[in-house]
């Protein structure tokens, strides 16, 4: 391939990106204005008809609409020349993407992720030429509610249907009497605690997590009897847990030796420390990361979302979503752990990791 050839591949693929990036945007908007809901619960609709339901601006809505139509989003329930009178419908498989959050496919709250990350561009220049970096809070609720929707379908349906009863005596534990205790770290907005909670009728569960608001969320939605949210560091929590869980969070944590050292010392004697963390390859290159779509999507939110939250700390481990194995494992030596186990949890975005002593 000629050079030239090259810079045309390149420009070519970079338009691409432009078509997907004004695509989410469009789809950050027809979430968060509830358009998308509107179509699945009310039906096929007018861009006037829409507008009613929703609340927004008819011309708005209209513009909105044939740009989803254009690029496949909704379909044309009802043709005709006069934009005023053609009807738009939401197909009910785009709904289970854009407008139910209980579906496995439910994919919106990546384009709020992707979305709110604009708003801190500006800070993130600044960061990047100056050091520090740009807090969790900073990127507001669209951020702290995209994560948690993103996480809510796969923790509520598979971590304790699926992924936990492959951990045999876990799964044996969360079941016996007496009733087990969990302590999860980093619960964020408590979906992985009330997933636990809810797979395992008897256990005790106390999510921990330093988001206030997050926390706050969390208690909104869980197991009122067998759950407490802390906003707050465990580091002065009660042991004797038989289960303690950091669920995709270790790589966010500025100081990750810490928070391991404090789930080793609440795990009870026999108890087991459990980390779900992202599934990027085990080395930079050699094992095919170079253009893999995991990969590429885990750089892309450490370079604007991870390492900057972890860099706005003082000390920092500082490292980003990014992290392999080999640094876990150089994390938990550093916490007294005698060793790691990765564990044979099938999952495309998540790996399983048991850490012994």
């Amino acid at each position: 391939m000629t050079d030239e050839e090259r810079a045309g591949a390149l420009v070519e693929r970079l338009l691409g990106d432009v078509l997907g990036t004004v695509s989410i945007f469009s789809v950050y908007l027809g979430d968060r204005l509830g358009l998308y809901s509107a179509l699945a619960n009310g039906g096929p609709a007018t861009a006037a008809e829409l507008a009613a339901r929703a609340g927004v601006a008819e011309r708005y809505a209209r513009e909105w609409l044939e740009q989803q139509a254009v690029n496949e989003l909704l379909e044309v329930a009802e043709a005709s020349d006069d934009g005023a009178r053609r009807r738009y419908a939401l197909p009910a498989a785009h709904a289970a993407v854009l407008a139910d959050r209980d579906s496995m496919t439910y994919f919106a709250p990546f384009a709020r992720l992707s979305g709110v990350v604009d708003t801190q561009l500006p800070a993130l220049l600044k960061a990047y030429r100056m050091g520090g970096g740009v807090a969790w809070g900073a990127f507001g609720a669209d951020m702290r509610e995209a994560q948690g929707d993103a996480n809510r379908p796969m923790f509520l349906r598979q971590l304790a249907q699926e992924q936990l009863p492959q951990i045999a005596d876990v799964h044996a534990r969360l079941q016996a009497a007496p009733a087990a205790r969990v302590a999860d770290v980093g619960c964020g907005m408590g979906w992985s605690s009330i997933a636990i909670a809810l797979g395992y009728p008897g256990v005790t569960v106390d999510g921990y997590d330093i988001d206030e608001p997050s926390v706050e969320a969390a208690r909104e939605h869980g197991v009122a009897d067998r759950m407490r949210f802390h906003a707050e560091d465990p580091g002065e929590a009660s042991g004797g847990c038989d289960l303690v869980t950091a669920v995709e969070c270790i790589h966010d944590m500025p100081r990750p030796v810490e928070v391991l050292a404090t789930m080793r010392r609440l795990a009870a004697s026999g108890g087991t420390v459990l980390v779900m963390d992202e599934r990027v390859a085990e080395t930079f290159g050699a094992d095919g990361s170079i253009g893999d779509t995991i990969e590429r999507l885990m750089y892309g939110y450490s370079l604007l979302v991870c390492l900057p939250d972890g860099m706005s700390h003082t000390p920092t481990a500082a490292t980003g979503t990014v992290m392999r194995p080999a640094t876990l494992r150089a994390y938990e030596q550093a916490a007294g752990f005698a060793d790691i186990e990765v564990l044979p949890v099938a999952n495309d975005f998540f790996r399983f990791y048991r850490l012994h002593g």
